[in-house]
């Protein structure tokens, strides 16, 4: 056919197009058959797992601030010490708190005494005073006159002048016990106000006294011995690390197969090669609206001294229990504008095949199920120099 053109190029005059002839060689030849590697797709029975990324948190963090004005007498806390509950972490110069306590534990004797009380029986309120017994005597006695009274007016043996006299006085000796009285329940009001004044002195002096509130670790030491400080302000911060919890960051998609009572296996660059686990505890209601994912915090299982609080954790989350899925080799996978193939081989020829790549696991690839078959093989090598129907040889 080649010769045939050319002559009739020459018959007619022209001289044949190069492109034309190449073209025509081009179609002609046979193509080169392309060595390639090889390795056979496998259905193997695997969970269904994502990975995502996570952080750990320690269980409680707490600045203890000073509740009061005053100078720092002492800190018993440093940074990286380990600290028990109740254990004293820092003490403010107590000398002004303990003068205000006494002062109004004066306050509350004197207070008591004129109650007729002795200190300990400001829980007991008097039923009586010296002064009440007192008007109760008067008003005892202007009664007995003015019952008396009113049996002889009516015998004529006193006037009805006398009778109203000794009347007015009973009325008179009356108010005054009542009055004797109130004042006992106004003193008992005003001894009420010093108690909670002696109290809120007792606890300022019990404030100067900084304890842990909970068993951890000091971060952070903010104040040294001579420093005067202001309410509020920091002296210590404490991080309880044990249990250490792991906060992590859920895609929507695999939102439905977390919930309390989960347990997540993950790791950390700090330690390669080794497993830890955690149980989820809570998770947010809702998903955080930019990201679209739900936020879970779990507790590890067993404290590690190894894991600290801020390391990062790659966290393996099972989706589905165990099922079959077809793999094949990460570099079977040929992914080209955006576009991921793979090639099999079929009667020494490669078969093209459009691919949406699952999970990796372990270098492989999980393909859709019916691609291919199980143990067909699959083109390791030379991917850029094929196309479907291209020959291939095993080298």
């Amino acid at each position: 056919m080649i010769a045939a053109a050319l002559a009739l190029s020459t018959a007619c005059g022209t001289k044949p197009d190069p492109a034309a002839t190449k073209a025509a060689e081009n179609a002609n030849r046979t193509p080169e058959t392309v060595a390639v590697k090889t390795a056979n797709a496998q259905v193997r029975r695997m969970e269904k797992v994502i990975s995502v990324t996570g952080s750990l948190l320690p269980d409680e963090t707490v600045t203890v601030n000073s509740e009061l004005i005053g100078k720092v007498t002492m800190i018993k806390a440093d940074f990286g010490q380990s600290i028990r509950k109740g254990e004293v972490l820092a003490e403010i110069d107590k000398q002004e708190f303990q003068i205000q306590l006494e002062r109004a534990k004066a306050a509350l004797a004197q207070s008591l005494a004129r109650l007729g009380l002795s200190p300990g029986q400001e829980n007991q309120p008097p039923t009586s005073t010296p002064a009440v017994r007192q008007a109760q005597a008067r008003m005892d006695d202007a009664k007995f006159k003015f019952d008396s009274a009113a049996k002889l007016v009516k015998t004529g043996d006193i006037s009805q002048e006398r009778y109203t006299e000794l009347e007015k006085a009973f009325r008179q000796q009356q108010a005054a016990y009542e009055a004797a009285r109130d004042e006992v329940r106004t003193q008992w009001a005003a001894m009420e106000s010093i108690r909670a004044e002696v109290n809120l002195a007792q606890k300022k002096l019990n404030d100067a006294t900084l304890r842990a509130p909970f068993d951890g670790t000091v971060s952070q030491k903010h104040v040294s011995p001579g420093q005067y400080v202001r309410e509020n302000a920091p002296i210590v911060t404490l991080v309880k690390t044990n249990p250490l919890r792991l906060r992590v960051d859920v895609p929507e998609t695999a939102a439905g197969f977390v919930k309390a009572g989960t347990t997540l296996t993950f790791t950390t660059d700090a330690l390669p090669g080794e497993q830890f686990q955690a149980i989820v505890r809570e998770t947010n209601p809702s998903l955080e609206s930019k990201s679209r994912s739900l936020t879970v915090e779990a507790r590890l299982t067993k404290p590690d001294a190894r894991l600290r609080p801020g390391m990062f954790a790659q966290v393996r989350l099972v989706l589905n229990q165990a099922s079959d899925m077809l793999m094949v080799p990460k570099q079977a996978v040929y992914t080209i504008a955006g576009l991921a193939k793979v090639f099999a081989v079929r009667d020494g020829k490669a078969v093209e095949f459009r691919v949406t790549t699952g999970d990796e696991i372990e270098g492989w690839v999980e393909i859709p199920q019916g691609t291919m078959r199980d143990g067909e093989e699959v083109i390791l090598t030379q991917q850029p120099l094929l196309v479907n129907g291209t020959p291939v040889r095993k080298g």
